[in-house]
């Protein structure tokens, strides 16, 4: 275990130099492509959790919406994978940093709202001042709904950064507590490792349901815009 409690969040380097780029890479490698008529079981198996997914994201799009499908799958496909390569032994995940997040966040967030100011310019505007708002309290409600607007971004980044580190840190605590009871009380260390592997069974199901989330959320950004 590292002594730091944050060591495993800095970013990695090789011979000196940042190693971020094919850590980022890497889990392209893990993506089945069949060269062969007859898919396998497991090709068999992504193929059709990529059209469940899709499916789930692209029903209520319509023709201009669903020209993102491929963009949209590219993006969940990577966070999950991002997500996942960080539960490895002496690994790190990308999506802990915020600053990598933003840099997802902030562009598909200006695609869409340029998007909705290109092709629905009244509607996109009217999301600005709800229906029937006094008169008085228009000018208040426009800039409400303007920050609200502009923070949605920073909500996508901070959610997926706060809950990826979050789990990561609960794994690190718990497993310096078991390594620590190791040497003084078996049974508390057996119920430690019990702990321990549930809490990696959960941030499992944390990284792939926050790399949906993330998606989703830019879906119906795009969904509100098209």
């Amino acid at each position: 275990m590292n002594e730091n409690l944050f060591t495993s969040f800095s970013t990695p380097t090789i011979l000196n130099q940042p190693a971020t780029i094919p850590i980022i890479l890497f889990p392209t490698l893990l993506i089945l492509t069949s060269k062969h008529p007859t898919n396998n079981r497991l090709a068999t198996i992504q193929q059709n959790l990529t059209q469940l997914t899709l499916k789930q994201m692209m029903t209520t799009h319509n023709a201009k919406g669903q020209t993102w499908s491929l963009m949209l799958m590219s993006l969940i496909t990577f966070i999950a994978m991002t997500n996942l390569l960080g539960l490895l032994p002496h690994s790190f995940t990308p999506t802990t940093q915020l600053s990598m997040n933003l840099a997802m966040a902030i562009p598909l967030w200006a695609g869409t709202v340029v998007l909705g100011l290109r092709s629905k310019t009244k509607n996109s505007l009217a999301h600005l001042l709800p229906q029937g708002t006094p008169t008085p309290l228009i000018p208040m409600l426009v800039v409400i709904e303007t920050i609200s607007l502009l923070i949605q971004p920073m909500a996508l980044a901070v959610r997926l950064t706060a809950n990826i580190t979050a789990g990561h840190l609960l794994m690190h605590l718990t497993g310096n507590a078991m390594l620590a009871l190791s040497t003084t009380n078996f049974s508390m260390t057996l119920l430690t490792s019990m702990l321990l592997a549930l809490l990696t069974i959960l941030e499992i199901a944390v990284a792939l349901i926050q790399a949906y989330v993330f998606t989703l959320l830019i879906s119906l950004y795009l969904y509100n815009n098209t």
